[in-house]
């Protein structure tokens, strides 16, 4: 007796936005195929069309809306979700629905169960799915040798420029047993460098009172110590994004300089002069952050930092943008990168007065970036003689190309070795640095 073929559901996957956004996209996927849905790589190969979109700045509003025409345009049938899907506009109304009334539904950010079902009210699932369709892992958007690891959500701060909180809500940290669990299974999956992520890693635990959780049979405190003191027993390289300067991050010296974890901070620290952090309501002040970059650095000579600043904020002054250059003179931070301020609908910071023109912030943007090319070349410089250890990320006709322990994927810098063709990727190496640009190092195996 002939089989009839069996039509299985497919569902076309758009994601945009930041790592937080791709670790969303990333759950979204392991439940649909988990449920037995397949991915499909087309709008026309798909029963209908999830886009997970990106609301925090004007530019990102413009590209969610334009991915979802697209969808609409090229499927008809779709399912909106992420951090736009929680975006009103100034009367009151749903952005999304505002623009494209015909979507099928509207969720939030970190809306799992949400979306799922949605899916299953438009577009039902075989009655019978396999779950071993599924690695263990799940599904991720990341090559397979590095993974982001999300320790919670939301954020309980309330900076004045940012609608984030507003957008997926008050801090609320994952169970540590569920982080380390899922730690694991990404390391037995072969993943070699974890980033762990979240709106602030280092509040890690915060909501929760540093609740005892417990791992492998012991008690282990909720709290971003804890957290990394486990991680480092995995062997992987574990790599901390979205670090705010508090002084349990002193803490964690110790076990950068032990090679638990890599010598890495990525903390945002967005101005130095103490009246513009005061109106961003951002903690911490300059001239603590300078004697705590200083004193990691004594424990940790080789850490790198790398931040983000905003120019141009309302009311920022000459000789507080000069203030910020300085500032940048004196921290001696690998990495940099800047944003012209830019009005948020929904951020109280559009109330403040003296707000600038959009070319002085763009200038000063510039210029901010001038100034930091020298300071990050010359850091470089000085790897330059050293052997390094790499983790290769592709190996293209011209050898290898890897990042360093200094290197996150997607926004610092690359390695490029001349003769590391016979490499693979995944593979850890030990390189000799020969030369370097502003952004990049390059390297022999010899």
């Amino acid at each position: 007796m002939k089989k009839s073929k069996i039509n299985v559901p497919s569902i076309g996957f758009v994601s945009l936005g930041c790592p937080k956004a791709a670790s969303d996209a990333e759950q979204i996927l392991t439940r649909l195929r988990a449920e037995g849905y397949k991915i499909s790589g087309s709008y026309q190969g798909a029963d209908l069309v999830v886009v997970n979109t990106c609301g925090f700045i004007d530019a990102a509003v413009e590209e969610s809306l334009d991915a979802i025409g697209e969808a609409m345009a090229e499927n008809g049938k779709v399912i909106v979700t992420g951090c736009l899907g929680a975006k009103k506009d100034a009367a009151g109304n749903d952005i999304v629905r505002t623009a494209h009334p015909n979507v099928l539904a509207v969720t939030g950010p970190h809306a799992l169960q949400e979306v799922m079902e949605a899916v299953h009210t438009h577009l039902p699932p075989l009655h019978d799915p396999f779950v071993d369709l599924v690695p263990a892992q799940g599904i991720r958007l990341t090559p397979d040798h590095y993974a982001y690891l999300k320790i919670s959500e939301g954020c309980n701060h309330r900076c004045s420029f940012c609608i984030i909180p507003s957008l997926r809500g008050d801090l609320v940290s994952r169970p540590i047993g569920d982080v380390l669990r899922e730690a694991e299974i990404l390391a037995e999956a072969g993943v070699r460098e974890l980033l762990v992520i979240s709106q602030d890693t280092s509040a890690y635990g915060v909501d929760t009172k540093y609740r005892t959780g417990f791992w492998g049979g012991k008690p282990v405190k909720t709290r971003l110590y804890d957290l990394c003191e486990q991680l480092g027993e995995l062997g992987l390289w574990v790599r901390l994004h979205y670090v705010y300067p508090y002084p349990n991050v002193d803490d964690l010296m110790p076990l950068m300089a032990a090679g638990k974890i890599l010598p890495y901070l990525d903390i945002p620290f967005q101005h130095a002069s103490p009246r513009i952090l005061k109106l961003m309501k951002r903690p911490a002040s300059a001239e603590k952050v300078l004697e705590r970059i200083t004193a990691w650095r004594q424990v940790v000579p080789d850490l790198t930092i790398r931040s983000t600043f905003i120019t141009g904020f309302p009311g920022e002054t000459e000789a507080e943008f000069n203030a910020l250059l300085d500032f940048l003179d004196e921290a001696q931070l690998d990495r940099v990168g800047a944003f012209a301020y830019s009005p948020v609908d929904g951020a109280s910071a559009n109330d403040l007065p003296e707000a600038l023109p959009e070319s002085v912030r763009e200038e000063r943007k510039a210029t901010l970036l001038r100034h930091q090319e020298d300071i990050s070349t010359q850091r470089l410089e000085r790897k330059i003689g050293h052997r390094i250890k790499v983790l290769v990320d592709e190996i293209d006709e011209d050898g290898a190309i890897a990042r360093s322990e200094g290197d996150a994927p997607d926004i610092d810098g690359l390695v490029y070795i001349v003769d590391g063709h016979h490499l693979a990727v995944g593979d850890f190496a030990e390189v000799t640095v020969t030369d370097c640009d502003v952004h990049d190092l390059y390297a022999t195996l010899q």
